[in-house]
């Protein structure tokens, strides 16, 4: 809620503080900071050798950056779909609609830990991550 018009309070958040839940998709989430109408900020992990199951979102789109960890990132969007690779310094965007589904390398050293955006916040809802097939066979619950 807004203190005056068009002004926001500021805010700040600790990740080692935040609250640790599961997203939709399986993975472990620490819901940080959100400005009303226009984004949320998480961080996500994924321990090594995890899938998550492939979600769509109804009515957000994310960015991520990737800050530690290693694995793969699988995007599927109309009649295009590709896999990249993820690895700390890497940026990906989940356009609205888009399926995806990630993975952690087996080897790797840790989790893997994403940086995400998602725009407009998050809406809490069970009804915004919605089951896809992915290429991958889930191993979170």
């Amino acid at each position: 809620m807004s203190n005056q018009a068009g002004q926001q309070p500021f805010r700040s958040a600790d990740v080692g503080e935040a609250a640790v839940l599961t997203a939709p998709d399986g993975a472990e989430v620490r819901p940080l900071l959100v400005l009303e109408g226009a984004g949320s900020l998480a961080v996500f992990a994924l321990a090594p050798g995890q899938v998550t199951h492939a979600v769509s979102h109804a009515t957000v789109q994310e960015l991520w950056q990737v800050s530690a960890g290693s694995g793969e990132l699988w995007r599927r969007q109309g009649g295009r779909e590709e896999t990249v690779r993820l690895a700390p310094g890497t940026a990906v965007s989940i356009p609205l609609g888009t399926a995806f589904q990630f993975r952690t390398d087996a080897d790797s050293d840790g989790p893997l830990r994403i940086t995400a955006v998602t725009m407009p916040p998050w809406p809490g809802t069970d009804r915004e991550a919605r089951p896809e097939e992915g290429p991958w066979k889930a191993t979170v619950r």
